[in-house]
């Protein structure tokens, strides 16, 4: 059978990716790995999962962990979220959180909710590549989001128009961004949601990372922002995507969007026609551990990728030559390494692994056009400080050597 000529168009525009791929890396034993954007394993609180997951399979909620169950997601656990966001400025209710499968699945069903062929999508440029994996199944156009411009929201509206559609949301994620690292500071937020207004369109603010601040002033979500001017996350036009895979544990697959009422009700629809409901047991477990450990478990792994971002940064210092730059995160997992003109991070990639035996990402895969070919993605996560040391020694010497 010939499958391509009953494939909907949409996948014309679905590709590997690239990180997904650079983890099959790690099972090499002599790769040093600052590809994937993963937690460090060692620092998952395993055994307050085992007893958690243990408890309840061995006591009365056992019937209700293995039955299907509410597409919204289990209640105690949505009002945990509710009463953590209301501690970050954002006053809610169960109500207004709905449980997926990740934040993954949050974009993949803000895309299907508010695209439509041909509209526009605000991303950063770079931007997560996730979220551009996630958009393009609903064949959006993409334009550049800049917080800093002064671009007119009128000149965003023309060039939509001209594309086929109109605007639909900004994506962006505020704190500690995949893969730059970079925070977003509070004049730009607002200047975000004044541009939003201005063009009537939804805000999709992407907080996978928030709470890994390890130094530096805390700064408002946007969501916080608006909910401060309008009184009632009701009346909101940002839609909050939260996740325990960087907090806790990523392969229980339990992530939130946090918005008003009548967002959260389509959203639940497509939750009902997708998978009816994340696993039950997987929200049970974390609803526990959540409330048991979660700020002292946080407070753990911030020092452990606090002192690893410490190593990275003070590695790259002794080691990159003259026209290498890198951003300075005040938290997350990521710096983004910029290399001079002429230079190709997938080049240098291949090399590296060849040579060196040291991974990353290559920038332009965070690109929606395609573009930053001479820039590239480091995590920090996954290695100690030791490793990190090493690894950005053998690359900057092959970096001297190009």
């Amino acid at each position: 059978m010939n499958w391509d000529q009953v494939f909907a168009s949409r996948t014309a525009r679905m590709k590997a990716s690239e990180i997904r791929e650079l983890l099959k890396l790690l099972d090499q034993p002599d790769i040093i790995s600052f590809a994937g954007g993963i937690p460090d394993p060692a620092l998952f609180p395993t055994a307050e999962f085992q007893a958690a997951i243990s408890g309840i399979l061995s006591g009365p909620k056992a019937e209700a962990a293995l039955q299907y169950s509410v597409s919204e997601g289990y209640l105690p656990l949505r009002e945990w979220i509710a009463g953590r966001m209301a501690q970050l400025g954002v006053p809610c209710d169960a109500g207004n959180i709905l449980i997926t499968s990740g934040s993954q699945q949050a974009l993949d069903y803000l895309g299907k909710l508010l695209l439509s062929p041909k509209d526009t999508a605000l991303v950063g440029w770079p931007t997560y590549l996730g979220a551009l994996g996630a958009f393009n199944a609903y064949e959006p156009e993409y334009d550049r989001l800049d917080p800093h411009a002064n671009r007119a929201a009128a000149d965003y509206a023309d060039a939509a128009t001209a594309k086929g559609g109109r605007v639909k949301f900004a994506y962006l994620s505020v704190d500690f961004a995949n893969p730059t690292g970079e925070t977003l500071d509070r004049a730009a937020r607002l200047k975000t949601l004044e541009l939003a207004e201005a063009l009537d369109i939804a805000i999709i603010e992407d907080a996978a990372y928030q709470s890994l601040r390890f130094d530096g002033e805390a700064i408002p979500p946007i969501l916080a922002l608006e909910v401060a001017q309008k009184g009632s996350v009701e009346d909101c036009r940002t839609l909050y995507c939260g996740s325990f895979s960087k907090t806790l544990a990523p392969g229980l697959r339990v992530g939130w969007v946090c918005g008003a009422k009548e967002v959260i009700g389509r959203l639940v629809l497509m939750k009902q026609a997708a998978d009816l409901h994340s696993p039950s047991l997987n929200q049970m477990a974390i609803a526990e551990v959540a409330g048991a450990i979660f700020d002292s478990h946080v407070g753990k792994i911030r020092a452990a990728y606090c002192a690893r971002r410490d190593a990275m940064l003070a590695a790259l210092a002794a080691h990159m030559p003259a026209g290498v730059e890198w951003t300075r995160p005040e938290g997350g997992m990521f710096v983004w390494v910029t290399l001079p003109k002429g230079l190709d991070g997938a080049e240098l990639l291949a090399r590296s692994l060849q040579t060196q035996r040291v991974a990353f990402v290559p920038g332009s895969a965070f690109f929606a056009d395609g573009s930053g070919r001479n820039t590239l993605r480091l995590s920090f996560s996954r290695v100690d400080e030791a490793v990190i040391a090493e690894g950005i020694k053998r690359l900057g010497a092959l970096l001297r050597q190009m």
